[in-house]
Protein backbone atom coordinates (compact mmCIF):
# COMPACT_ATOMS: atom_id res chain seq x y z
CA UNK A 1 0.00 0.00 0.00
CA UNK A 2 1.31 3.46 -0.86
CA UNK A 3 0.97 6.39 1.53
CA UNK A 4 -0.12 9.93 0.63
CA UNK A 5 1.66 12.39 2.92
CA UNK A 6 2.40 16.08 3.26
CA UNK A 7 6.04 17.08 2.96
CA UNK A 8 7.73 19.74 5.08
CA UNK A 9 7.70 21.95 1.97
CA UNK A 10 3.91 21.80 1.90
CA UNK A 11 3.59 19.63 -1.20
CA UNK A 12 1.72 16.32 -1.23
CA UNK A 13 3.66 13.22 -2.21
CA UNK A 14 2.87 9.52 -2.49
CA UNK A 15 5.43 7.23 -0.90
CA UNK A 16 5.93 3.99 -2.83
CA UNK A 17 5.05 0.58 -1.48
CA UNK A 18 8.63 -0.44 -0.84
CA UNK A 19 9.33 2.65 1.29
CA UNK A 20 6.18 2.12 3.33
CA UNK A 21 6.87 -1.61 3.68
CA UNK A 22 10.37 -0.95 4.97
CA UNK A 23 8.97 1.42 7.60
CA UNK A 24 6.35 -1.08 8.68
CA UNK A 25 8.98 -3.77 8.91
CA UNK A 26 10.96 -1.75 11.45
CA UNK A 27 7.92 -0.68 13.49
CA UNK A 28 6.47 -2.70 16.39
CA UNK A 29 3.52 -0.44 17.15
CA UNK A 30 0.46 0.43 15.10
CA UNK A 31 0.56 2.44 11.87
CA UNK A 32 -2.87 3.99 11.38
CA UNK A 33 -3.88 5.50 8.02
CA UNK A 34 -7.03 7.07 6.57
CA UNK A 35 -9.49 4.31 5.81
CA UNK A 36 -8.42 2.15 8.75
CA UNK A 37 -11.29 1.28 11.07
CA UNK A 38 -9.86 3.12 14.08
CA UNK A 39 -8.40 6.10 12.20
CA UNK A 40 -11.25 8.48 13.11
CA UNK A 41 -10.90 7.72 16.80
CA UNK A 42 -7.09 7.81 16.70
CA UNK A 43 -6.93 11.28 15.15
CA UNK A 44 -9.22 12.95 17.71
CA UNK A 45 -7.71 15.63 19.95
CA UNK A 46 -8.83 16.99 23.32
CA UNK A 47 -9.85 20.28 21.68
CA UNK A 48 -12.78 19.40 19.44
CA UNK A 49 -12.34 22.69 17.58
CA UNK A 50 -9.19 21.27 15.96
CA UNK A 51 -9.95 18.92 13.05
CA UNK A 52 -6.76 17.54 11.51
CA UNK A 53 -6.32 14.51 9.26
CA UNK A 54 -2.77 13.09 9.41
CA UNK A 55 -1.43 11.00 6.54
CA UNK A 56 -0.32 8.38 9.06
CA UNK A 57 -0.40 8.04 12.84
CA UNK A 58 2.55 6.09 14.21
CA UNK A 59 1.43 4.77 17.60
CA UNK A 60 4.79 3.79 19.03
CA UNK A 61 5.26 0.69 21.17
CA UNK A 62 8.68 1.71 22.53
CA UNK A 63 11.60 4.11 22.12
CA UNK A 64 12.92 2.20 19.10
CA UNK A 65 9.60 2.91 17.36
CA UNK A 66 10.00 6.60 18.11
CA UNK A 67 13.47 6.55 16.55
CA UNK A 68 12.16 4.70 13.50
CA UNK A 69 9.34 7.21 13.05
CA UNK A 70 11.65 10.23 13.41
CA UNK A 71 14.06 8.73 10.88
CA UNK A 72 11.22 7.97 8.48
CA UNK A 73 9.89 11.53 8.70
CA UNK A 74 13.33 13.08 8.24
CA UNK A 75 14.42 10.84 5.38
CA UNK A 76 11.18 11.40 3.49
CA UNK A 77 10.90 15.10 4.35
CA UNK A 78 7.51 14.64 5.99
CA UNK A 79 5.64 17.15 8.07
CA UNK A 80 5.93 15.78 11.61
CA UNK A 81 3.89 16.30 14.77
CA UNK A 82 4.31 14.70 18.19
CA UNK A 83 1.37 13.79 20.40
CA UNK A 84 1.58 12.95 24.09
CA UNK A 85 -1.73 13.50 25.88
CA UNK A 86 -3.30 15.40 22.98
CA UNK A 87 -4.40 18.29 25.23
CA UNK A 88 -2.56 21.06 23.39
CA UNK A 89 -4.99 23.96 23.03
CA UNK A 90 -3.92 24.80 19.50
CA UNK A 91 -3.95 21.16 18.40
CA UNK A 92 -0.19 21.13 17.86
CA UNK A 93 -0.04 17.43 18.68
CA UNK A 94 -1.30 16.69 15.18
CA UNK A 95 -1.02 17.88 11.60
CA UNK A 96 -2.86 17.65 8.30
CA UNK A 97 -1.42 15.16 5.83
CA UNK A 98 1.85 14.46 7.63
CA UNK A 99 3.12 11.94 10.18
CA UNK A 100 2.01 12.00 13.81
CA UNK A 101 4.17 10.27 16.41
CA UNK A 102 1.66 9.11 19.04
CA UNK A 103 3.18 8.22 22.40
CA UNK A 104 -0.04 6.94 24.01
CA UNK A 105 1.35 3.42 24.54
CA UNK A 106 4.44 4.63 26.45
CA UNK A 107 2.84 4.53 29.91
CA UNK A 108 5.38 3.23 32.43
CA UNK A 109 5.88 5.08 35.76
CA UNK A 110 8.60 4.07 38.21
CA UNK A 111 9.00 5.51 41.72
CA UNK A 112 12.29 5.31 43.64
CA UNK A 113 11.14 5.96 47.20
CA UNK A 114 14.67 6.10 48.61
CA UNK A 115 15.91 8.70 46.14
CA UNK A 116 12.52 10.41 45.88
CA UNK A 117 12.68 10.17 42.11
CA UNK A 118 9.91 9.49 39.62
CA UNK A 119 10.48 8.32 36.06
CA UNK A 120 7.53 8.69 33.68
CA UNK A 121 7.38 7.57 30.06
CA UNK A 122 6.50 10.08 27.37
CA UNK A 123 2.92 8.91 26.86
CA UNK A 124 1.85 9.18 30.50
CA UNK A 125 -0.87 11.46 31.75
CA UNK A 126 -0.63 13.16 35.12
CA UNK A 127 -3.22 10.73 36.43
CA UNK A 128 -0.73 7.92 35.75
CA UNK A 129 1.93 9.76 37.72
CA UNK A 130 -0.37 10.74 40.59
CA UNK A 131 -1.60 7.18 41.10
CA UNK A 132 1.99 5.89 41.17
CA UNK A 133 3.41 8.50 43.55
CA UNK A 134 0.52 8.85 46.01
CA UNK A 135 1.15 5.58 47.91
CA UNK A 136 4.69 6.81 48.66
CA UNK A 137 3.55 10.20 49.99
CA UNK A 138 5.19 11.92 47.03
CA UNK A 139 4.00 14.23 44.28
CA UNK A 140 5.39 15.93 41.20
CA UNK A 141 4.03 19.44 40.57
CA UNK A 142 1.49 19.05 37.78
CA UNK A 143 -1.42 20.93 36.25
CA UNK A 144 -5.13 21.04 37.12
CA UNK A 145 -6.68 18.38 34.84
CA UNK A 146 -5.32 14.88 35.44
CA UNK A 147 -5.90 13.70 31.85
CA UNK A 148 -3.29 16.22 30.64
CA UNK A 149 -0.17 14.66 29.12
CA UNK A 150 3.04 14.72 31.14
CA UNK A 151 5.11 15.65 28.07
CA UNK A 152 3.29 18.72 26.83
CA UNK A 153 2.74 20.25 30.25
CA UNK A 154 6.32 19.67 31.37
CA UNK A 155 8.06 20.90 28.23
CA UNK A 156 6.05 24.14 28.32
CA UNK A 157 6.87 24.81 31.98
CA UNK A 158 4.16 23.28 34.16
CA UNK A 159 1.85 25.35 36.36
CA UNK A 160 -0.25 23.62 39.00
CA UNK A 161 -1.49 23.31 42.55
CA UNK A 162 2.05 22.90 43.95
CA UNK A 163 3.73 25.80 42.14
CA UNK A 164 4.07 28.10 45.16
CA UNK A 165 5.35 25.28 47.42
CA UNK A 166 7.58 23.29 45.05
CA UNK A 167 7.94 25.37 41.87
CA UNK A 168 7.05 24.70 38.26
CA UNK A 169 7.11 21.17 36.89
CA UNK A 170 10.39 22.00 35.11
CA UNK A 171 11.91 23.06 38.43
CA UNK A 172 11.47 19.44 39.51
CA UNK A 173 12.75 17.92 36.27
CA UNK A 174 16.07 16.10 36.76
CA UNK A 175 16.61 14.84 33.22
CA UNK A 176 15.06 13.52 30.03
CA UNK A 177 15.72 10.82 27.46
CA UNK A 178 15.05 12.41 24.10
CA UNK A 179 15.10 11.28 20.48
CA UNK A 180 16.74 13.98 18.37
CA UNK A 181 16.03 14.97 14.78
CA UNK A 182 18.88 12.74 13.57
CA UNK A 183 17.29 9.72 15.29
CA UNK A 184 19.77 9.46 18.16
CA UNK A 185 18.52 8.79 21.69
CA UNK A 186 20.39 10.95 24.20
CA UNK A 187 20.09 11.88 27.86
CA UNK A 188 19.91 15.54 28.84
CA UNK A 189 20.44 16.64 32.41
CA UNK A 190 22.67 19.00 34.40
CA UNK A 191 25.78 16.97 33.45
CA UNK A 192 25.01 15.60 29.96
CA UNK A 193 23.90 17.83 27.10
CA UNK A 194 23.28 20.61 29.61
CA UNK A 195 22.36 23.12 26.89
CA UNK A 196 19.60 20.82 25.68
CA UNK A 197 18.41 20.29 29.25
CA UNK A 198 18.18 24.06 29.68
CA UNK A 199 16.14 24.35 26.48
CA UNK A 200 13.58 21.60 27.16
CA UNK A 201 12.69 23.24 30.49
CA UNK A 202 10.12 25.54 28.95
CA UNK A 203 11.10 25.43 25.28
CA UNK A 204 8.31 23.05 24.31
CA UNK A 205 8.63 20.20 21.83
CA UNK A 206 11.10 22.05 19.62
CA UNK A 207 14.13 19.87 20.30
CA UNK A 208 13.03 16.26 19.97
CA UNK A 209 10.68 13.58 21.25
CA UNK A 210 11.04 13.01 24.99
CA UNK A 211 10.47 9.33 25.71
CA UNK A 212 11.22 9.48 29.44
CA UNK A 213 11.14 12.17 32.15
CA UNK A 214 12.98 11.93 35.46
CA UNK A 215 11.40 14.07 38.21
CA UNK A 216 12.09 14.91 41.81
CA UNK A 217 9.28 13.65 44.03
CA UNK A 218 8.14 16.01 46.79
CA UNK A 219 6.62 15.03 50.13
CA UNK A 220 2.85 15.55 50.31
CA UNK A 221 0.62 14.15 53.05
CA UNK A 222 -2.16 11.62 52.68
CA UNK A 223 -4.52 14.58 52.42
CA UNK A 224 -4.10 18.18 51.41
CA UNK A 225 -6.73 20.75 52.37
CA UNK A 226 -8.34 21.90 49.18
CA UNK A 227 -11.26 22.29 46.86
CA UNK A 228 -13.38 25.12 45.47
CA UNK A 229 -15.19 27.87 47.33
CA UNK A 230 -17.82 29.78 45.32
CA UNK A 231 -18.96 33.34 45.89
CA UNK A 232 -21.80 35.23 44.13
CA UNK A 233 -20.59 37.76 41.56
CA UNK A 234 -21.68 40.62 43.82
CA UNK A 235 -18.68 39.74 46.02
CA UNK A 236 -16.30 38.97 43.14
CA UNK A 237 -14.22 42.17 43.26
CA UNK A 238 -13.74 41.94 47.03
CA UNK A 239 -12.84 38.25 46.87
CA UNK A 240 -10.43 38.75 43.96
CA UNK A 241 -8.57 41.56 45.75
CA UNK A 242 -8.31 39.51 48.93
CA UNK A 243 -7.00 36.51 46.97
CA UNK A 244 -4.46 38.68 45.11
CA UNK A 245 -3.01 40.05 48.35
CA UNK A 246 -3.03 36.68 50.10
CA UNK A 247 -1.29 34.90 47.25
CA UNK A 248 1.44 37.53 47.10
CA UNK A 249 2.17 37.48 50.83
CA UNK A 250 0.82 34.22 52.29
CA UNK A 251 2.71 31.02 53.18
CA UNK A 252 3.97 29.03 50.22
CA UNK A 253 2.06 25.96 51.41
CA UNK A 254 -1.14 27.81 50.48
CA UNK A 255 -2.10 27.91 46.83
CA UNK A 256 -5.31 28.57 44.99
CA UNK A 257 -6.31 29.61 41.51
CA UNK A 258 -8.98 32.22 40.94
CA UNK A 259 -11.66 31.78 38.30
CA UNK A 260 -15.04 32.84 37.01
CA UNK A 261 -17.48 30.01 36.31
CA UNK A 262 -21.08 29.33 35.52
CA UNK A 263 -22.31 26.69 37.97
CA UNK A 264 -23.05 23.58 35.89
CA UNK A 265 -26.45 21.95 36.34
CA UNK A 266 -25.11 18.74 37.86
CA UNK A 267 -26.01 16.89 41.03
CA UNK A 268 -23.04 17.93 43.17
CA UNK A 269 -24.25 21.56 43.15
CA UNK A 270 -27.52 22.65 44.83
CA UNK A 271 -30.22 23.27 42.23
CA UNK A 272 -30.77 26.87 43.37
CA UNK A 273 -27.25 27.73 42.17
CA UNK A 274 -27.43 26.02 38.78
CA UNK A 275 -26.35 28.30 35.89
CA UNK A 276 -25.43 31.18 38.21
CA UNK A 277 -22.19 33.00 37.40
CA UNK A 278 -19.80 33.00 40.34
CA UNK A 279 -16.26 33.76 41.46
CA UNK A 280 -14.38 30.60 42.46
CA UNK A 281 -11.11 29.94 44.23
CA UNK A 282 -9.93 26.34 44.13
CA UNK A 283 -7.53 25.94 47.04
CA UNK A 284 -4.66 23.59 47.79
CA UNK A 285 -3.01 23.82 51.21
CA UNK A 286 -0.08 21.44 51.73
CA UNK A 287 0.84 22.52 55.26
CA UNK A 288 0.07 20.61 58.44
CA UNK A 289 -3.53 19.44 58.21
CA UNK A 290 -4.25 20.33 61.84
CA UNK A 291 -3.47 23.97 61.01
CA UNK A 292 -5.68 24.14 57.93
CA UNK A 293 -8.93 25.25 59.56
CA UNK A 294 -7.12 28.12 61.25
CA UNK A 295 -5.43 29.10 58.00
CA UNK A 296 -8.80 29.19 56.22
CA UNK A 297 -10.61 31.32 58.85
CA UNK A 298 -9.80 34.65 57.17
CA UNK A 299 -10.68 33.16 53.78
CA UNK A 300 -14.11 32.16 55.02
CA UNK A 301 -14.63 35.65 56.45
CA UNK A 302 -14.10 37.55 53.17
CA UNK A 303 -17.75 37.44 52.19
CA UNK A 304 -20.65 34.97 52.46
CA UNK A 305 -19.88 31.99 50.25
CA UNK A 306 -22.56 30.37 48.14
CA UNK A 307 -20.85 26.95 48.24
CA UNK A 308 -17.81 25.75 50.18
CA UNK A 309 -16.22 22.43 49.19
CA UNK A 310 -12.78 23.01 50.74
CA UNK A 311 -11.59 20.35 53.15
CA UNK A 312 -9.23 17.38 53.49
CA UNK A 313 -8.82 15.61 50.16
CA UNK A 314 -6.18 13.35 48.55
CA UNK A 315 -4.11 15.36 46.08
CA UNK A 316 -4.92 13.02 43.15
CA UNK A 317 -8.64 13.56 43.84
CA UNK A 318 -8.17 17.34 43.81
CA UNK A 319 -6.20 17.22 40.58
CA UNK A 320 -8.87 15.12 38.87
CA UNK A 321 -11.84 17.03 40.30
CA UNK A 322 -12.64 18.84 37.04
CA UNK A 323 -11.90 16.00 34.61
CA UNK A 324 -15.59 15.22 34.22
CA UNK A 325 -16.53 18.85 33.62
CA UNK A 326 -14.05 19.11 30.74
CA UNK A 327 -14.16 15.81 28.83
CA UNK A 328 -12.37 15.39 25.49
CA UNK A 329 -14.08 16.83 22.44
CA UNK A 330 -15.33 20.21 23.69
CA UNK A 331 -14.72 23.25 21.49
CA UNK A 332 -11.92 25.38 23.04
CA UNK A 333 -10.55 28.80 22.13
CA UNK A 334 -7.68 30.02 24.31
CA UNK A 335 -6.18 33.44 25.05
CA UNK A 336 -3.44 33.92 27.63
CA UNK A 337 -1.05 36.41 29.24
CA UNK A 338 1.30 36.80 32.19
CA UNK A 339 0.68 39.52 34.79
CA UNK A 340 2.98 41.01 37.38
CA UNK A 341 0.26 43.11 39.02
CA UNK A 342 -3.51 43.00 39.32
CA UNK A 343 -4.53 46.55 40.12
CA UNK A 344 -7.97 47.39 41.48
CA UNK A 345 -8.85 48.74 38.03
CA UNK A 346 -7.85 45.43 36.43
CA UNK A 347 -9.97 43.57 38.98
CA UNK A 348 -13.00 45.69 38.09
CA UNK A 349 -12.51 44.96 34.38
CA UNK A 350 -12.33 41.25 35.10
CA UNK A 351 -15.62 41.34 36.98
CA UNK A 352 -17.25 43.11 34.04
CA UNK A 353 -16.40 40.19 31.72
CA UNK A 354 -17.34 37.61 34.34
CA UNK A 355 -20.93 38.75 34.00
CA UNK A 356 -20.76 37.97 30.28
CA UNK A 357 -19.58 34.33 30.40
CA UNK A 358 -21.03 33.02 27.12
CA UNK A 359 -21.48 29.34 28.06
CA UNK A 360 -21.43 26.95 31.00
CA UNK A 361 -17.89 25.78 30.21
CA UNK A 362 -16.35 29.17 29.35
CA UNK A 363 -14.09 30.56 32.03
CA UNK A 364 -11.20 32.77 33.08
CA UNK A 365 -8.49 31.45 35.40
CA UNK A 366 -5.58 33.17 37.15
CA UNK A 367 -2.82 30.85 38.34
CA UNK A 368 -0.16 31.95 40.86
CA UNK A 369 3.48 31.71 39.75
CA UNK A 370 5.28 33.12 42.81
CA UNK A 371 6.76 31.43 45.87
CA UNK A 372 9.20 28.64 45.00
CA UNK A 373 8.88 29.42 41.27
CA UNK A 374 10.47 32.83 41.91
CA UNK A 375 13.59 31.29 43.43
CA UNK A 376 14.75 30.08 40.01
CA UNK A 377 16.56 32.68 37.91
CA UNK A 378 14.98 34.17 34.82
CA UNK A 379 17.72 32.71 32.62
CA UNK A 380 18.22 29.42 34.50
CA UNK A 381 15.60 27.71 32.33
CA UNK A 382 13.94 28.59 29.04
CA UNK A 383 10.85 29.83 30.94
CA UNK A 384 11.49 33.58 31.13
CA UNK A 385 8.64 35.03 33.22
CA UNK A 386 10.03 34.30 36.67
CA UNK A 387 9.14 37.84 37.78
CA UNK A 388 5.47 37.46 36.84
CA UNK A 389 3.05 36.63 39.63
CA UNK A 390 0.06 35.38 37.68
CA UNK A 391 -0.71 33.43 34.51
CA UNK A 392 -4.08 34.31 33.02
CA UNK A 393 -6.03 32.14 30.62
CA UNK A 394 -9.36 33.05 29.04
CA UNK A 395 -11.14 30.18 27.31
CA UNK A 396 -14.34 30.17 25.35
CA UNK A 397 -15.62 26.59 25.62
CA UNK A 398 -18.79 24.86 24.48
CA UNK A 399 -19.81 21.39 23.28
CA UNK A 400 -21.57 22.76 20.18
CA UNK A 401 -19.46 24.06 17.25
CA UNK A 402 -22.39 26.32 16.31
CA UNK A 403 -21.61 28.42 19.38
CA UNK A 404 -17.95 28.97 18.45
CA UNK A 405 -18.42 32.49 17.03
CA UNK A 406 -19.91 33.67 20.34
CA UNK A 407 -17.36 32.00 22.64
CA UNK A 408 -14.41 33.07 20.46
CA UNK A 409 -15.60 36.68 20.27
CA UNK A 410 -15.99 36.85 24.06
CA UNK A 411 -12.54 35.35 24.64
CA UNK A 412 -10.84 37.70 22.17
CA UNK A 413 -12.54 40.84 23.48
CA UNK A 414 -11.76 39.90 27.08
CA UNK A 415 -8.10 39.35 26.14
CA UNK A 416 -7.86 42.61 24.17
CA UNK A 417 -9.17 44.51 27.18
CA UNK A 418 -6.71 42.93 29.65
CA UNK A 419 -3.60 42.63 27.47
CA UNK A 420 -2.43 46.27 27.87
CA UNK A 421 -2.05 45.60 31.62
CA UNK A 422 -0.08 42.37 31.09
CA UNK A 423 3.64 41.60 31.23
CA UNK A 424 3.62 41.10 27.44
CA UNK A 425 3.96 37.38 26.81
CA UNK A 426 1.99 34.26 27.60
CA UNK A 427 2.43 30.70 28.85
CA UNK A 428 3.03 28.68 25.67
CA UNK A 429 0.84 25.80 26.91
CA UNK A 430 -2.15 28.14 26.91
CA UNK A 431 -1.66 29.77 23.51
CA UNK A 432 -3.35 29.08 20.23
CA UNK A 433 -1.24 29.10 17.04
CA UNK A 434 -0.51 32.84 17.19
CA UNK A 435 2.66 33.34 15.16
CA UNK A 436 6.31 34.16 15.74
CA UNK A 437 5.87 37.49 17.49
CA UNK A 438 3.88 35.85 20.27
CA UNK A 439 6.38 32.98 20.54
CA UNK A 440 9.23 35.47 20.89
CA UNK A 441 7.24 37.42 23.47
CA UNK A 442 6.84 34.21 25.49
CA UNK A 443 10.61 33.69 25.70
CA UNK A 444 11.90 37.29 25.56
CA UNK A 445 15.68 37.45 26.09
CA UNK A 446 15.90 33.65 26.19
CA UNK A 447 14.72 33.33 22.58
CA UNK A 448 18.14 33.89 20.86
CA UNK A 449 19.76 31.20 23.01
CA UNK A 450 16.89 28.84 22.26
CA UNK A 451 17.29 29.52 18.54
CA UNK A 452 21.01 28.67 18.75
CA UNK A 453 20.29 25.39 20.56
CA UNK A 454 17.57 24.63 18.03
CA UNK A 455 20.11 25.10 15.23
CA UNK A 456 22.47 22.67 16.96
CA UNK A 457 19.97 19.87 17.57
CA UNK A 458 17.35 20.41 14.85
CA UNK A 459 18.90 22.56 12.08
CA UNK A 460 16.23 21.62 9.50
CA UNK A 461 13.38 22.41 11.91
CA UNK A 462 11.93 18.90 11.68
CA UNK A 463 10.11 19.57 14.97
CA UNK A 464 8.14 22.57 13.76
CA UNK A 465 4.53 21.69 14.59
CA UNK A 466 4.60 23.46 17.97
CA UNK A 467 5.04 26.98 19.32
CA UNK A 468 7.97 27.04 16.98
CA UNK A 469 11.45 28.33 17.70
CA UNK A 470 13.18 28.70 14.36
CA UNK A 471 16.83 27.57 14.08
CA UNK A 472 19.24 30.51 14.26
Amino acid sequence: MSMNVLEMTGSVDSLDKATVAAFKGSFRGDLIQPGDGHYEQARQLYNGMIDKRPGVIARCADTADVQAAVNFARENRLLLAVRGGGHNGAGLGSCDGGLVIDLALLKDVQVNETRREVRAAGGCTWSDVDQATYPYGLAVPTGFISTTGVGGLTLGGGLGYLTRHYGLTIDNLLGVDIVLADGRLVTANAQENADLFWAVRGGGGNFGVVTSFLFRGNPVGEHVYGGPIFWPLEHAAKVMRFWRDLILTGPEELNGWFGFHTVPPVEMFPAEHHLQKMAVITWCYTGALEKAEEAFKPIRQIAPAAMDFAGPIPLPALQSMFDGLYPPGLQWYWNADFFTDLSDDVVDRHVQFAGQLPSVHSTMHLYPINGAAHRVGQNDTAWSYRSANFAQVIVGVDPDPANNPRTIAWSKEYWRTMHPYSAGGAYVNMMMDEGQDRVKAAYRENYPRLAQIKAKYDPQNLFRVNQNIKPA
